[in-house]
């Protein structure tokens, strides 16, 4: 919520998203690491997705039992993965509607039969894998390693500020988006935590895995039912669902990215784009960090353990984005005061402190190893974490320290090059910046 809140104040002030927010507060320095940051912390994102994926289809088309093989999983990533890219680097708006329909299909749909099956099973008296009691549905505190899973759930409730440009539709933005904000943290709260339990309900604990927990309780419900062929059918539906975000994403982070580097930030060869207008440089750059990040699903043959390594890497990138963020936002009430904004946040001062605070928490916490994490020893597992921190975060630093004016490619004017090449709109939702949309 301070996310939300927050970004709908910077959104209704300035446009142009992470990049312009943090660069009129902090300086162009740290406006192009913010946008960097929401960039890169996706092409982290795209390895767990696809490893999803791998799952799902290893219910539909194979054996099962694959899901649980790096081997497979880390093959599926790159084989899908380069396939986006390719459909991409073509242009056009061909997929510019997936991400919708495959929100609806491969996810409320999935959910919404979940709830329904697990109601079903707990009325009627069926055997529950987890007795419904809160000592067994609340997990138990133990120390610092039972709670750092916490960091992976920040991927799942991160993306508001992308949301936060349609504030200025709100005829009472003071009111209105505030309501919406705690309706839909509600909503999303409910999304998550149900399916869950009707999944923690039918599988047992020891079988689930992170990338194929979702399928295998399908699987008991339909066998249970007779209709274990609908296994294969859901298992397609959200294999889709989820290969058509992949599709949608794959150009959209990398625009903000792009806006700022046309500015002089990067060199040409990053900037370079293909016939069809595409940023081909940013995009084969970023194909092969996730074929490089393929491999921990190989060298970590337990794939919920590189799972939740991949996870807790692009958290932190990300944390560390919003810290800048919330800093930006009490910059900027103090710095421009009368710039208007058509929300303006209650207690802004506490209330991007609490965010600010709370993404500390999760960042620091990102370098413990979860309870019962057995792929890297505990001593190493900060050094890798920390290690791929500042591999992928720390560019935009040096690209700026070494930046150069033949890097600049604006015309004269100043316009961008960008606004010769009309693109597909950045789709809604969590990940990509909105950059290039809004500058």
């Amino acid at each position: 919520m301070p996310t939300a809140l927050v970004a709908a104040e910077l959104a209704t002030g300035w446009k142009g998203g992470i990049y312009v927010w943090v660069r009129e507060a902090l300086g162009n320095r740290w406006g192009f690491t913010a946008v960097w940051l929401q960039w890169i912390q996706n092409v982290a994102w795209f390895p767990t997705q696809l490893a999803f994926i791998a799952g799902a289809l290893a219910f539909v088309f194979v054996d099962s039992s694959l899901s649980s093989s790096g081997f497979f999983t880390a093959v599926v990533i790159i084989v899908f993965y380069w396939g986006a890219t390719f459909v991409t680097l073509r242009g056009g708006n061909l997929f510019a509607k997936l991400g919708s329909w495959g929100g609806i299909l491969g996810t409320l749909l999935p959910a919404a039969l979940l709830i329904v099956f697990g109601a079903i099973w707990v009325f009627s008296g069926e055997k529950s894998q987890v007795p419904l009691e809160a000592s067994a549905i609340i997990p138990p505190f133990t120390g610092l390693a039972s709670i750092v899973l916490i960091v992976s759930n920040v991927l799942a409730y991160a993306g508001m500020e992308v949301n936060a440009v349609h504030v200025n539709q709100i005829k009472d933005p003071g009111k209105g988006f505030p309501r919406s904000v705690f309706l839909a943290a509600g909503l999303i709260l409910l999304v998550f935590i149900l399916p869950t339990l009707a999944i923690s309900v039918a599988v047992p604990s020891k079988e689930l895995g992170l990338t194929n927990g979702i399928m295998l309780a399908f699987r008991v419900y339909f066998d249970h039912w007779g209709m274990g062929w609908a296994t294969a059918v859901v298992s397609a539906l959200i294999a889709a669902g989820a290969l058509a975000s992949v599709i949608t994403w794959v150009a959209g982070p990398s625009k903000g990215v792009l806006a700022a580097a046309e500015t002089g930030l990067l060199p040409p060869m990053l900037q370079k784009r293909n016939k069809a207008g595409v940023q081909s440089g940013i995009l084969m750059l970023q194909g092969t960090i996730v074929t490089i990040l393929a491999a921990i699903f190989i060298v970590v043959p337990n794939v919920s353990a590189a799972f939740v390594a991949l996870i807790d890497m692009a958290a932190a990138l990300y944390l560390i984005m919003y810290m800048l963020m919330f800093a930006s936002a009490i910059v900027l009430r103090r710095k421009e005061p009368t710039v208007h904004r058509a929300y303006r946040v209650a207690a802004l001062p506490l209330v991007a402190g609490v965010g600010f605070v709370a993404c500390l928490a999760a960042f620091l916490l990102a370098f413990i190893p979860p309870d019962g994490f057995t792929a890297f020893s505990p001593a190493a597992y900060p050094w890798i974490v920390g290690a791929v921190i500042v591999i992928l975060g720390g560019p935009p630093l040096l690209f700026y320290a070494l930046r150069k004016p033949a890097w600049d490619r604006r015309p004269a004017d100043g316009s961008l090059l960008s606004d010769a090449h009309p693109e597909a709109p950045v789709p809604p939702g969590p990940g990509p910046s909105t950059a290039a949309k809004n500058r």
